[in-house]
């Protein structure tokens, strides 16, 4: 089967880009000596997870508990839950846990705290760092982070921090910048806590961007990133890798040109509404559009508008619109974790238009 026989839209990943990002990401992190636990919210995928590992057993990040269900039940058990942890949800990591899975949770919470210390299943605990997000997380100088290690006892086995201002920067010294706050402020809080009296055996932290700029790692036992793997048109922006590395597109067919508009069927349920790089240098609408072998097509086109189920596409400058109904193109995505999050399967090319595999996705919570 070829992408040309495809019903779309569908999701199509590159297995060649898919792994020269693996690799690209594991080498960077190994020339700063410091372990890699990819992130899976993005694949959400077992055969995305088994590359990413090297074929190897080893620790993953995940982003809701239905995902450590997802990946404990094929075989990959050593697993951060990186959101913060509700009370409620407690009884769903024991079960997991009970079940063979090593899930650690995350809290900057003191009732989160205490249920944790008081639930009977020992789980295992991060305080969560603000590094300057100002998302989640307690910040260093604060008495909070004290209090949290005392409440959490002997659960508490250490700290992680998530660069997301990462995304804001746009030069690469910027980011390098934010890496360096990323690292010294988790750091800085791991060696406060030692101080107090606390074991602290996990220094946490990560962002693709971070992982890709930092200049040094000191100090961390593992760094966390998932988007590098796929990549899309905002990483490519802000420098995490090149735009020609993004192994994920969706393929969409040309399904009207009423009025010289030109139409797909790819619209914001298939691609996402991510606007994120309107604010980069280059404004890619909702997906910049390439032909069916994955090459610029209509002088640099975009998708302008995306509606529920089409999309329009503005096609570049001096380009004339001859693409009749039927045509296949692929949009690269603004932002490949939302898009990817509409599918429920991954269409795996090896850098030609051969379909060489099907790779199943899980969603939900």
């Amino acid at each position: 089967m070829k992408l040309a026989d495809l019903p779309t839209p569908c999701l199509v990943l590159d297995r060649q880009k898919l792994l020269r990002n693996i690799r690209s990401m594991a080498g960077n992190l190994a020339r700063l000596q410091v372990p890699l636990r990819p992130h899976m919210k993005t694949a959400k995928s077992i055969d995305v997870a088994r590359l990413a590992l090297s074929g190897q057993p080893g620790g993953i990040t995940v982003s809701t508990l239905a995902e450590a269900e997802y990946f404990a039940s094929h075989g990959i058990v050593d697993i951060l839950y990186a959101v913060g942890i509700v009370p409620a949800k407690l009884d769903q990591v024991a079960r997991l846990n009970a079940s063979g899975a090593n899930v650690t949770v995350i809290t900057d919470d003191p009732l989160s705290a205490d249920a944790i210390a008081a639930h009977p299943a020992d789980i295992k605990a991060l305080i969560e760092i603000d590094c300057g997000e100002q998302r989640g997380g307690v910040l260093v100088a604060e008495d909070l982070i004290s209090e949290l290690a005392n409440r959490l006892g002997s659960n508490l086995i250490g700290v992680m921090t998530h660069a997301g201002h990462s995304y804001q920067g746009r030069s690469v010294a910027e980011i390098t910048q934010i890496a360096e706050l990323e690292r010294s402020h988790v750091v800085y809080a791991a060696q406060r806590l030692r101080n107090e009296g606390h074991v602290i055996s996990v220094v946490s932290a990560g962002s693709s961007p971070t992982g890709r700029h930092a200049e040094t790692m000191s100090g961390l036992t593992e760094f966390r990133a998932g988007v590098y793997m796929f990549g899309d048109l905002f990483q490519a922006e802000i420098e995490t890798h090149a735009r020609d590395s993004i192994a994920l597109t969706v393929l969409t067919s040309v399904i009207g040109q009423p009025s010289g508009r030109l139409l797909i069927d790819a619209g914001a349920l298939a691609l996402s509404k991510d606007r994120s790089t309107e604010l980069t240098p280059n404004d890619f609408g909702y997906g910049l559009v390439l032909d069916i072998h994955g090459e610029p097509a209509l002088g640099g086109a975009i998708v302008r508008k995306a509606y529920q189920e089409h999309g329009v596409v503005e096609p570049g400058p001096n380009s004339m619109i001859a693409t009749p109904v039927g045509t296949r193109l692929r949009v690269l995505p603004n932002h490949a974790c939302l898009t990817a999050a509409a599918h429920d399967r991954y269409h795996v090319i090896d850098g030609l238009d051969e379909i060489v595999a099907v790779w199943p996705r899980m969603n939900g919570w």
